[in-house]
């Protein structure tokens, strides 16, 4: 049974180079995620893989850092900011691992609201492109 600082590290990796089936591998088939702009949860690997490969594209990248950890046995808390497009983004990654090192839960929050705005936006894009790709 992973710990949750292995876990991290592995998430850590991940964000650093990020590798679709590292993170595929990362999710349960069950993971839920949660949206800053969706009302609803999002649940099963397909769809929270879709968001999380996409977010990459949207908040990752050069400029975005981790600069805060809160962590616990099963999750942690992990606070970010990049500036995109002259706009500073600040959020939190709030992750739940299972007993096998798999993630199960995944709740991002943004701020603010001008940050917010543009990640619906953009992500919205993003998802639009991931769609319409073949499988």
């Amino acid at each position: 049974m992973p710990t949750t600082a292995e876990n991290l590290a592995r998430w850590h990796a991940h964000i650093k180079s990020p590798n679709h089936q590292a993170l595929w591998d990362m999710l349960h088939p069950d993971c839920v995620f949660e949206s800053p702009v969706v009302h609803t949860p999002q649940a099963g690997r397909e769809i929270v893989f879709k968001y999380l490969a996409s977010a990459d594209k949207v908040l990752g990248g050069d400029g975005f850092t981790y600069h805060g950890e809160w962590l616990n046995a099963s999750s942690a808390i992990l606070e970010f900011a990049n500036t995109i497009n002259g706009i500073k983004v600040n959020g939190i990654d709030m992750i739940t691992w299972n007993d096998a090192g798999q993630i199960t839960h995944f709740k991002v929050m943004v701020r603010p609201l001008k940050a917010i705005q543009m990640v619906h936006q953009m992500m919205g894009e993003m998802l639009q492109k991931v769609a319409s790709q073949p499988a």
